[in-house]
């Protein structure tokens, strides 16, 4: 979000006022208030220029399938009477839901761009309410979309919402339609124009009754599987090992705004990068990579012999360094640690064809440097972890996930999170925050342009040593990629601040 949001959001955090809706499902006597929804994956062209622009600028249960093909995931639903298809993709680091209009300049533009994603035209429906023209959602690099916004019915996967509000994209910069899951003051109508927040998904699901506890469960599975869920108002105990640990959402200026936890240690192989730390991660489901402080990610390129290409911000893998026996551990409060496999980070871009000089094929490493930015855990990250964001009390429970579980055994949050126990030692946050006013993104390049990696790490940083990907078949295909995302996945992140 750009320069003043924040102030703006914190400025309405003490006048928020409960909302009411209307009810949507009558549940059976003694089921659980759960709601439960498959997630799929979809592929962006240019990851990093993906999370750059997003990141310049999160027995009542209900679940939802994710659908994933490589990189982001989104939900099938339809809005409006009758019904439009559409596809929302999950954002736990914004906090509105929002869709295309198909009469809009970019929906009408050359490629049909918005065919995949659906839209959304609210002349069609008869069930459509103007709420007010104030839709605006800007980012630091100066893309965005603005438009109105409604109210209409949403359906998800066969579950009903009425009266959900919603922006609609009458100008847009992306075709993707966003489901932003987080906290109402991060909405862009509280931010922009100081209105009161209003129920975004999760608020409005307990306000009608639908579930017990503004708290949802992420589960991604890895990164060869299609569908991963998404639990509202319940924890699915078949899906993570162990136990969940419970440790607080940190505080930005005093309020909650998005999903910030405080790491502690990184350790890569048997070697500790990081120990004793008290750094604040966003953890971020519409972020495809993972950004850590730039020294730690300097010593895991040099370890793996990873190759940085300067332009782009990303580095590099020989796809073969799957199978290296090397996992990444991600500690945070006592005594939680998560690990990552290294199969989890190498990422194939698929008909990209990039390669090393010496012919093997070249893959997107699943971790890069903040830089100047705020340090990220993404997609890379979350698939390895089972995470419960409780909104109501302001807490994130995680704990390792299992891969491709097909059993499930949910249970519904009230209180608190069933069967989580709180960290031993709780670390506040002493770095990483953004500043008031200032909301820092990972991905984002300093203003020199440069990155302050250890000299003479990847020579001067053009790719071109044995160790690096060739300059003439990285480098072409990367930025072909670029101009040929615009029309379909490139923009993406620009809207899920």
């Amino acid at each position: 979000m750009k320069p003043g949001v924040l102030q703006a959001l914190l400025a309405l955090s003490s006048s928020l006022t409960a909302t009411s809706a209307v009810a949507l499902h009558k549940r059976q006597n003694g089921a659980p208030k759960v709601m439960h929804f498959d997630v799929e994956k979809r592929t962006v062209s240019d990851p990093v220029s993906h999370d750059r622009r997003r990141l310049g600028r999160r027995d009542k249960t209900l679940g939802l399938t994710l659908n994933n093909d490589q990189t982001l995931y989104f939900i099938k639903a339809s809005m409006g009477t009758p019904g439009q298809n559409v596809e929302l993709f999950v954002d736990t680091g914004s906090s509105d839901l929002w869709v295309n209009n198909p009469s809009s300049r970019l929906c009408t533009s050359r490629g049909n761009p918005c065919s995949q994603t659906g839209s959304y035209d609210p002349n069609k429906s008869s069930t459509s309410k103007l709420v007010s023209q104030n839709f605006n959602i800007s980012y630091a690099d100066g893309s965005g979309a603005s438009g109105d916004y409604m109210t209409d019915t949403l359906q998800l996967q066969g579950q009903t919402v009425q009266n959900m509000q919603f922006g609609i994209g009458l100008v847009s910069s992306t075709p993707q339609n966003i489901l932003g899951i987080g906290y109402v003051t991060n909405e862009a109508q509280s931010a922009n124009e100081g209105d009161p927040t209003y129920p975004n998904l999760p608020a409005k699901l307990v306000a009608d009754g639908t579930i017990a506890a503004n708290a949802y469960s992420l589960w991604l599975n890895d990164l060869e599987a299609n569908t991963g869920s998404l639990l509202f108002g319940g924890v699915d105990q078949d899906k993570y090992e162990g136990e969940l640990v419970t440790m607080p959402v940190q505080k930005i200026a005093g309020g909650f705004f998005e999903f910030f936890v405080t790491l502690t240690g990184v350790q890569w192989g048997s070697n500790t990068l990081g120990k004793d730390m008290a750094l604040a991660v966003l953890l971020d489901s519409g972020s495809t990579l993972t950004y850590l402080p730039t020294n730690i990610v300097a010593d895991i390129y040099n370890q793996l012999n990873v190759a940085f290409d300067r332009n782009s911000g990303t580095g590099y893998v020989r796809c073969n360094a799957a199978n290296k026996d090397v996992q990444l551990k991600l500690s945070f409060s006592n005594p939680l640690t998560i690990t990552i496999p290294m199969d989890e980070l190498v990422i194939n871009l698929g008909d990209n064809n990039m390669q090393f000089d010496d012919g093997t094929p070249a893959c997107l490493f699943g971790i890069a440097p903040a830089q100047s930015g705020t340090h990220v855990l993404g997609d890379t990250f979350l698939r390895s972890a089972y995470v419960v964001y409780d909104l109501d009390n302001n807490e994130i429970s995680m704990a390792q996930t299992k891969f491709n579980v097909s059993t499930s055994n949910i249970v519904e949050i009230k209180d608190a999170v069933p069967k989580a126990s709180d960290a031993s030692s709780k670390v506040a946050a002493a770095s990483g925050l953004p500043d008031q006013g200032q909301q820092g993104r990972a991905g984002a390049v300093d203003s020199s342009g440069s990155l302050p990696f250890p000299t003479g790490m990847l020579g001067n940083g053009n790719i071109s040593d044995d160790d690096n990907v060739a300059a003439g078949t990285l480098s072409a295909p990367v930025y072909m990629a670029v101009a040929a995302a615009t029309a379909s996945f490139l923009f993406l992140g620009a809207f899920m601040a």
